[in-house]
């Protein structure tokens, strides 16, 4: 059985938690709590570039907003 995580013909979500940290998500899978859905029914490679675009700082918010350095 592959991967859902990994099956390029599959559709995916893109989540978003509250730190602004981004996942890829199978479509049809129950969503974390603490999660929300920002990109929804969306080929992987559609939701990959979305997060290239939109992740541009890894740590997470409360970190980059303090300007701490870790």
């Amino acid at each position: 059985m592959p991967n859902p995580f990994e099956d390029d013909s599959a559709r995916y979500l893109v989540l978003m938690n509250e730190e602004q940290q981004y996942s890829l998500w199978p479509q049809g899978t129950g969503i974390p709590d603490g999660w929300e859905v920002v990109v929804e029914n969306e080929t992987r490679a559609i939701c990959l570039e979305y997060v290239r675009e939109n992740w541009i700082d890894m740590r997470p918010r409360t970190l980059a907003e303090s300007g701490r350095v870790r």
